[in-house]
């Protein structure tokens, strides 16, 4: 008698090696089917940035073959999970469909209405926690309300963790082996088969858009075509030199953030990422390990306390797209992040593994942060925020999206943005403060303009981030206005950054580029500072001031 089939429904966990829900079902039936469902109507969301897809793109391909390397076969089926997987369920005779859970409200609503029709059909529904060291059901004050201040649940999460690992249970599990795939000609519902909308090949970057357009129909059922692109990530784009400026121009007035008109998302829907070659993070399961070995095993994060914070070095993990898209666990960054600890040789590296374990903390911060709070992906957490008199200035809005406002270090940081898909984390920090607290718009304009460009784009990670910026969120410090220049001066003293993503001006005085004070005869074109920042934030922290309390 054949073992039961399970179909392992991957969402943001592309990888086959620690996953928590594909563990689970490998472990009761060797009988296991990977499936992948691409929704039109998310993948046209307007967040949907194009490095986003050409990540996707590349690590599907290799998670395809993974799939087989294990024995079975990874499905891509196009259109509404709620509606594809109840019938590929009946079409296959599964018995069982397992996921890893998520913690953005859309997603959990979708979820869901996936378990209500799979078991009001019969079929058994598995899900688990996998994104997450500590599930956001598990770590609450010591009243049992949701943490609202990272401190103390840095103190609590790090001491589940600590615990958890002592006892092995977040040892990383290897990938599941020696499966069994399924045979279509043998299947109990041929005819419901036959109907499903499979995808014959994986689809490239450029057929993800063009599903997202409502174009890009599905194309039979057959052999997956693998055709990862190998792409080098052994030299850092911090430190690379950009070939060409772009940016992407929207509209803002009033005092709300508007909304998008059709064309503009239209246009990102379709737009082509060209960045490939300059963005740190590697698509793909086999390059997340390789990313993570090659931080975790050199000297980046032995000095990563200081390194993290100069975006002109190569002294982060860029790791942000593989959590994201699950292409590596938070399991397998704490164990190599243990391993460095035992084999550490100075208090220095003692400290700067620490940090990097707390930003792994920041990132479930965050998490459990939206799961609890579901309303913050609407707008600011404090309420007082809401009455915020937001100018809004459209040219002033549209200067900083194409990095050109004048102040060399926020214009090298938009320029990494829109050409490499990413953005060093002390620059984003810049960057939103400089847009909120110095010319003035509303958060959820920045917000928004690097979900259409980031590659690490997250919903909980990216609101909160901005949030924290601009003082709206949860953060027992209200009122935190950085200065750009004194952040240049700080962090990238040589102006190292600024001349990899400002070419036009290598020629300038290390002194003027940090400072942005530009002599005519120099900038050559680049344009005078559009606003004064001790004026901006005098203006500011009046209109904040102004707010009601409470």
């Amino acid at each position: 008698m054949s073992p039961p089939r399970w179909l392992f429904w991957h969402r943001r966990d592309l990888r086959l090696a620690d996953n928590l829900g594909l563990a689970a079902a490998a472990a009761t039936t060797r009988a296991v089917t990977g499936v992948v469902v691409l929704d039109p109507a998310e993948l046209a969301a307007m967040h949907q940035a194009p490095a986003r897809r050409w990540f996707l793109a590349e690590s599907l391909h290799e998670l395809a073959g993974r799939w087989q390397a294990a024995g079975s076969r990874l499905l891509i089926l196009q259109g509404d999970p709620v509606l594809l997987l109840p019938r590929l369920a009946a079409a296959s005779g599964a018995a069982v469909v397992a996921w890893n859970r998520g913690v953005e409200p859309a997603e959990r609503e979708r979820d869901r209405r996936v378990a209500a029709a799979l078991q009001g059909d019969g079929v058994k529904v598995l899900v688990d926690w996998d994104q997450l060291l500590v599930p956001p059901e598990t770590i609450f004050t010591g009243a049992g309300d949701p943490y609202r201040v990272y401190g103390p649940f840095l103190r609590n999460w790090r001491g589940q963790v600590e615990r958890r690992a002592a006892a092995g249970e977040l040892d990383p599990r290897p990938a599941p082996r020696e499966l069994l795939d399924l045979d279509p000609a043998s299947l109990p519902r041929p005819e419901l088969w036959a109907a499903l909308p499979l995808r014959a090949a994986v689809p490239t970057a450029a057929q993800l858009a063009a599903i997202a357009k409502g174009g890009g129909e599905a194309d039979g059922v057959g052999t997956v075509a693998l055709h990862h692109s190998e792409a080098s990530g052994e030299d850092h784009p911090s430190t690379r030199r950009p070939q060409a400026n772009g940016a992407l121009r929207s509209e803002a007035s009033g005092t709300r953030p508007p909304e998008p008109g059709p064309e503009s998302t239209a246009g990102l829907a379709q737009a082509p990422f060209t960045g490939a070659d300059l963005c740190p993070c590697r698509p793909g399961e086999a390059a997340a390990l390789a990313q993570l070995e090659a931080f975790a095993d050199g000297p980046a994060l032995a000095r990563y306390d200081e390194g993290r914070n100069l975006p002109g070095e190569a002294g982060t993990s860029a790791l942000s797209a593989a959590l994201r898209f699950g292409t590596l666990s938070p399991r397998q960054a704490w164990a190599a992040a243990a391993v460095a600890r035992f084999a550490a040789r100075s208090d220095e590296a003692l400290a700067s593994i620490t940090v990097w374990e707390q930003e792994l903390c920041w990132r479930e911060f965050y998490q459990q942060a939206l799961f609890h709070f579901p309303e913050l992906a609407d707008g600011p957490y404090r309420p007082q925020w809401r009455h915020f008199p937001w100018e809004n200035n459209p040219q002033r809005l549209a200067a900083w999206q194409e990095g050109l406002t004048g102040m060399p270090i926020v214009d090298a940081a938009m320029r990494q943005l829109v050409e490499s898909g990413w953005m060093h984390n002390r620059p984003r920090m810049i960057v939103a403060s400089y847009l909120v607290k110095d010319l003035i718009c509303d958060w959820r304009l920045g917000e928004r303009f690097f979900m259409e460009h980031l590659v690490d784009g997250d919903l909980a990670a990216n609101n909160g981030g901005w949030q924290w910026s601009a003082s709206s969120g949860m953060d027992p410090k209200p009122l935190r206005i950085f200065n750009p220049a004194t952040q240049a001066a700080k962090f990238d003293p040589e102006a190292t950054y600024i001349r990899t993503w400002l070419p036009e001006l290598a020629h300038v005085a290390t002194a003027d580029l940090i400072s942005g004070r530009i002599g005519a005869l120099e900038r050559r074109g680049y344009p005078e500072a559009i606003v004064d920042h001790k004026l901006q934030q005098a203006r500011f922290k009046a209109m904040h001031a102004a707010l009601p309390r409470g």
